[in-house]
């Protein structure tokens, strides 16, 4: 696993991706809550996420690297809504909201779906899906013109 122009690009471009569709996602977050930190781990993850699926895929044409850029826009959401919902699960078990190990489980289900529930309305979904080819296509374009 050594760097390439590519995984650095694909990094950096998902990351500042993330980070702008997380600020899209504040306004429809429940009044009261607050969003935190949430932008920059978001991007944080979506570093090491776009390293390692884009970037390490970039190099198979520009065909692919639009479905391989939507995939990491995809995993990139999946994994932020279980992250913060195992957070959430975390926070409330710490403060004795469950009577065992089962019962946080299934609540982090409950949350994650909850979560994904702020992603519509808005142009998140939108953002990430459209952003996501384009980083993966410019992606591809490093690979080509930086070597693989």
């Amino acid at each position: 696993m050594y760097p390439t122009a590519a995984k650095l690009f694909a990094a950096l471009g998902y990351a500042a991706l993330v980070w702008y569709a997380s600020l899209l996602i504040i306004p429809n977050l429940p009044e009261g809550r607050s969003e935190g930190l949430m932008p920059e781990v978001n991007a944080l993850l979506a570093m090491i996420l776009g390293w390692r699926i884009m970037g390490a895929r970039a190099g198979q044409g520009f065909v692919n690297a639009i479905g391989i850029g939507l995939t990491t826009a995809a995993a990139i959401l999946f994994w932020a809504i279980i992250m913060w919902a195992g957070y959430e699960a975390l926070m409330r078990s710490i403060n004795r909201r469950y009577n065992g190990p089962i019962e946080a489980i299934e609540a982090s289900i409950a949350l994650a779906m909850e979560f994904a529930q702020y992603t519509w309305p808005g142009p998140c979904l939108v953002t990430l899906a459209v952003g996501g080819i384009i980083v993966g296509v410019l992606s591809e374009a490093f690979a080509w013109r930086y070597g693989r």
